[in-house]
């Protein structure tokens, strides 16, 4: 077993004044520390020169600038003649956010062969471009790795495992500059090891000095990721062969305790949002469209768990279409069924963008729609994750009375609001934030109601507080369970009742949707005496317009998790 005995590595180029401050806030940890002066001016020599006089401190000097990736290299150098287990990589201007450091080192202690890196969480001082250019970054690792399971390599608050690192140092050319962090933890990857992840906040000082060159480190970056990405092909076999040892171990975990929908975490971030709209806005949907392939694909190689939720799903429309004597779209399995969820991502941004209008939409129902909008009736819609429920943006926008409220639950919010902002900053989608449906919710939404506005909630997902107070309702040719909580507050609210579907019609050269509109109740009574029965009718209902519905396009069906199971048990 290895005895953890670290050391601080501080790579440093003219950043003398920061680098006291620095060592002061690592005192407390009693770590032997290392600075490597990559060639500095005298004004930093000076004061490494004085560090130096300090107890546990190292100062290895470079006679000229070999850039950060030199830096570090000469410092697991060092590290390794002085026998230390770990570097634990600092930068000496001051930019890492040192609260997190206990957890880095926890971490290392706890994973001696693992690198365990910081995964950064930025503020608003965070330059867009670098942001921006990470992302890209990020891309090509994955593609390089096959493999999702590196979610940054670009942080350097890093702890190295000294003999896994040097022994990679020794078979490879790394990158000496700006592409060190990203090359060393690919290569790493690539020789068996465990790259663990630690969120951290990373603070860009206005006074910053940055040593990144624009033209020329830019271009040893894509000379590196050429570099890799013709490396990892004769790799595939047994990049392939850990991957799928990953998705075994991850799916092991699953059986062993299934997650709730609510805390399965989306792939995906607010940066490739806006990467997307950039794309979208810049090229079309045709481009974007034949991008989206292309992602969808590297998605279904890599995305095992949402594939084998499709795929089973899948099994299930097929064996109940046979036994109703139902046709299904052609071609139909799961790749296409990722690849439609892609494409309603794009709907949503265009809808978000407010590029869609009821131009774009056959309405079905309009009848209902122009009598509500006479009468200025507050109603409650119950929608799903079938197809695109966004669509009803488009329709407010025509029908200017209408005032739509959504119901998104506290753990989604924040997210939420970010992507908003992200693609449409004027945005005026009204989000009520809620972590639970209780007397505070319906006294809200009851005024929402009452000044004749919409209230649209999703009936078909277990509550993420209480999962148990389910119904029960044959969805499918099979038991399963439905969230009381939506029929109950359209209850206590007494309101008229609609439903509302809103379908791609994937027979139309240009985006257009068909949106269903239909009455569910006039208003939804739970009398005490009955109330299990009637609650029971309700859900039953639902149950069935929603299977009608997606049999009309099982391809737009967006659950991706066991719909027919809770999180806790097997039925």
């Amino acid at each position: 077993m290895t005895t953890f005995h670290p050391c601080f590595l501080i790579p440093c180029y003219n950043h003398g004044t920061t680098v006291p401050a620095v060592i002061d806030a690592l005192a407390e940890y009693d770590y032997p520390v290392i600075i490597v002066d990559d060639g500095s001016n005298l004004e930093t020599k000076a004061i490494l020169a004085e560090q130096a006089l300090r107890a546990h401190v190292t100062v290895v000097t470079l006679a000229t600038n070999k850039g950060k990736g030199g830096a570090v290299i000469a410092g697991f150098e060092e590290a390794f003649r002085q026998s230390f287990s770990h570097a634990i990589q600092i930068d000496a201007d001051g930019q890492h956010d040192l609260d997190a450091l206990p957890k880095l080192i926890d971490e290392a202690d706890s994973y001696p062969t693992s690198v365990i890196s910081g995964c950064p969480v930025y503020d608003e001082s965070v330059p867009k471009s670098r942001l921006y250019g990470r992302y890209v970054t990020h891309v090509w690792v994955w593609i390089e790795t096959l493999s999702m399971a590196i979610k940054d390599s670009m942080c350097g608050f890093r702890a190295y495992p000294i003999g896994p690192t040097i022994k990679v140092l020794s078979r490879n050319t790394i990158g000496q500059r700006m592409d060190f962090d990203t090359e060393i933890l690919v290569r790493m990857y690539w020789d068996g090891c465990d790259i663990r992840f630690i969120d951290t906040k990373v603070i860009y000082p206005e006074d910053g000095v940055s040593h990144f060159d624009v033209l020329w480190d830019n271009i040893k970056i894509s000379a590196m990721h050429t570099r890799l990405f013709f490396g990892m092909l004769p790799r595939i076999p047994r990049l392939l062969k850990r991957r799928q040892q990953q998705q075994s171990s991850q799916q092991d975990q699953n059986s062993a305790a299934n997650i709730h929908w609510s805390k399965q975490k989306e792939r995906g971030t607010v940066v490739g949002i806006k990467l997307l709209m950039s794309v979208y806005s810049l090229f079309g949907r045709r481009v974007f469209a034949a991008l989206l392939k292309l992602v969808i694909g590297y998605y279904y190689l890599t995305g095992a768990r949402a594939r084998k939720e499709s795929e089973d799903f899948l099994a299930q429309v097929n064996q109940y279409a046979a036994e109703k004597g139902i046709s299904l779209p052609t071609p139909f399995n799961s790749y296409q069924h990722l690849l439609s969820f892609g494409h309603t991502m794009l709907d949503k941004l265009a809808g978000w963008r407010g590029d869609l209008s009821t131009q774009n939409i056959t309405l079905h129902g309009s009848e209902h729609l122009d009598e509500l909008t006479e009468s200025k009736q507050g109603i409650v819609i119950l929608g799903s994750h079938l197809g695109n429920l966004e669509l009803c943006r488009a329709l407010s926008r025509d029908y200017k009375s209408i005032k739509i409220n959504a119901l998104v639950f506290t753990e989604h919010a924040e997210r939420f609001n970010s992507v908003m902002k992200a693609v449409n900053p004027d945005s005026d989608l009204n989000l009520i934030q809620v972590s639970a449906l209780g007397p505070d919710t319906a006294i809200l939404l009851q005024q929402k109601i009452e000044q004749g506005e919409w209230v649209v909630i999703v009936g078909d997902r277990t509550s993420t507080t209480k999962e148990q107070r389910s119904i029960w309702s044959n969805f499918l040719g099979k038991p399963a369970p439905f969230p009381q909580g939506p029929f109950m507050l359209a209850s206590v609210l007494k309101a008229p009742v609609y439903l509302l579907f809103g379908l791609r019609d994937e027979q139309q050269a240009t985006p257009h949707f068909d949106v269903y509109f239909e009455p569910f109740s006039k208003q939804l009574t739970l009398p005490r005496k009955h109330r299990t029965e009637a609650l029971q009718a309700a859900v039953d209902r639902y149950a069935e317009r929603l299977e009608h519905y997606t049999m009309k396009a099982p391809l737009q069906w967006y659950n991706f998790f066991n719909f027919w199971q809770l999180s806790d048990k097997k039925d």
